[in-house]
């Protein structure tokens, strides 16, 4: 992941992309119908806060699509925060924060009052119900009437069992397919960022901050929806599925 010029950030950034596809394929269907609704409801230059941002692949494609557009990266992941900040260095567009999203003040860590979308994947389901519902109620502060936040998850529906191990079986097939190629999971991901010369501190940090695995709740689209209109939202509902992931979007 290096150059004879430095780190190249870019295979960094590809190399967490094939990571993740390799729990959700269609991952790239949901950014786009993300961004689709982005346009739609507040135009193609909007001000974002991109919630967790990891490396940055949602504000990536923001600015691929939208120019225009600006970006608040959030994040306490110093490992992936490091990627982000070698993917922007320079882009006026991106600010990157960095926060602990249960800290009651992280907004004050925010350039802006108020945005017009706040966007968020794969992230917020290592959050408990409890503090998940009270960050809701911050991000409702944070849109500014008819902005939008839309949160794309894992939000199972506990009403239907059958349905959820028909998925979970034809997942891991899947998966299991394309680690026989070759693909990398989430452990042996780590384990390669941790012997890189650049990332094997902040990797280090990372382990110390959140350990092996994410503990929190993954409750149903419904229960995701109903504290969104709780919090402050006119709408909640989702507005696309896969087999094993949800799109929830929230109108101010």
């Amino acid at each position: 992941m290096t150059t004879t010029t430095g780190t190249d950030w870019q295979a960094w950034q590809e190399s967490w992309d094939r990571q993740q596809e390799w729990y959700m394929p269609d991952r790239e269907d949901r950014f786009r119908i993300m961004l689709d609704m982005v346009e739609a409801l507040v135009g193609p230059a909007p001000r974002v806060l991109d919630l967790a941002c990891g490396t940055g692949t949602i504000t990536a494609r923001l600015l691929a699509r939208f120019p225009e557009a600006t970006s608040t990266g959030v994040d306490l992941d110093p490992a992936l925060l490091t990627i982000a900040e070698g993917t922007f260095a320079g882009d006026e567009r991106v600010t990157l924060v960095t926060a602990d999203l249960t800290d009651p003040d992280w907004r004050t860590k925010l350039p802006h009052d108020s945005y017009d979308a706040v966007l968020t994947a794969t992230a917020l389901h290592w959050l408990h119900s409890a503090p998940l519902a009270a960050l809701y109620g911050q991000i409702a502060e944070l849109v500014r009437d008819g902005g939008v936040f839309m949160n794309a998850d894992h939000m199972i529906d506990d009403t239907t069992p059958r349905i959820n191990a028909a998925e979970r079986a034809r997942r891991h097939a899947r998966m299991d397919r394309a680690k026989q190629g070759g693909a990398l999971d989430w452990a042996e991901w780590w384990q390669v960022a941790a012997n890189d010369p650049v990332l094997a501190a902040p990797t280090a940090r990372r382990f110390e901050i959140y350990g092996e695995h994410a503990d929190g709740d993954t409750p149903s689209a419904a229960w995701h929806a109903r504290v969104l209109r709780e919090k402050g939202f006119a709408e909640a509902r989702p507005v696309w599925c896969s087999p094993s992931d949800t799109l929830l979007l929230a109108l101010k």
